[in-house]
């Protein structure tokens, strides 16, 4: 097989495929009926027209015995008048006429018979006919029922055309659900956090870690504050707890000097290194 013949035989297959596929059987059983009766109407047409021919010829055939008892008469007559030769005239008429008549009795039986035959076929074809549009009817109500449950299969299994759109829908707005789900829960995240509020705002680390530290700082006061407020009932606690708090102040004050003399001591270390 060439490629040509290769190819054409692979494009009459996809072809032949999608009809199979778009082809409606219930359309076909009508329009094969609907042919069937046509043909019919063929024969029937067909039968008409040899009757009406036929009908033709016997109506000439009437004419011509007609015409042949005439010659008869006149040959008759002749013999009584004496007249042989009118006669014979009249005879030999008569006889052509006889013979006209009986080829058109020949082209009659002829007609008859194909008549006769096309009658028969008539009759057979309209018996098919008839038989096609009882299996005709009953296919289609199969295939109308077929389809129906196919079609409620289909939805039931959602394995349809339709049903397969509809899977597809919906998983999509899952997937879509689930993604903006996921976006709210991780801006719920950065909320809680802070982080808004950390990118919205003018201040870096070092503020940021200066202020907690001042935080704190002023947490530990409050706390010292609220605990000598309720260890004040005798003089000595009251004593003690002041000497605590003071003794609190003046390590608090000495860290920060040592701080200070710390950060001093390398800011001047900098300067040196960049000189």
């Amino acid at each position: 097989m060439g490629i040509l013949s290769r190819a054409s035989y692979v494009v009459r297959s996809k072809v032949n495929s999608l009809l199979n596929r778009a082809e409606d059987p219930t359309d076909s059983l009508d329009y094969s009926y609907e042919q069937m009766r046509d043909e019919l109407q063929d024969v029937k047409q067909g039968i008409a027209d040899l009757t009406t021919q036929k009908k033709r010829l016997e109506v000439q055939k009437r004419r011509l015995e007609e015409n042949v008892e005439k010659h008869n008469d006149q040959a008759r007559e002749a013999v009584r008048q004496d007249r042989d030769d009118l006669a014979r005239q009249a005879l030999e008429k008569k006889q052509a006429k006889m013979s006209q008549i009986e080829e058109l009795e020949g082209q009659i039986a002829d007609l008859q018979s194909t008549q006769d035959d096309l009658v028969d076929k008539k009759n057979e074809l309209q018996g098919r006919i008839e038989e096609f549009r009882t299996k005709k009817e009953t296919m289609k109500a199969r295939y109308e029922a077929a389809e129906a449950s196919t079609r409620v299969s289909e939805a039931m299994t959602g394995v349809g055309d339709e049903m397969g759109d509809v899977t597809r829908s919906i998983e999509r707005a899952e997937e879509q659900t689930d993604e903006m789900e996921a976006r709210s829960e991780a801006m719920d995240e950065l909320v809680d956090t802070g982080a808004f509020d950390d990118a919205m705002s003018d201040k870096d680390n070092i503020d940021r870690e200066l202020e907690s530290g001042r935080s704190n700082r002023e947490v530990d006061s409050e706390l010292e504050t609220l605990k000598a407020d309720m260890g004040g009932g005798g003089g000595s606690g009251g004593d003690t707890a002041s000497g605590d708090t003071e003794s609190s102040d003046a390590e608090a004050t000495a860290d920060v000097d040592v701080s200070d003399t710390e950060v001093e001591a390398e800011l001047e270390e900098l300067k040196d290194d960049e000189e």
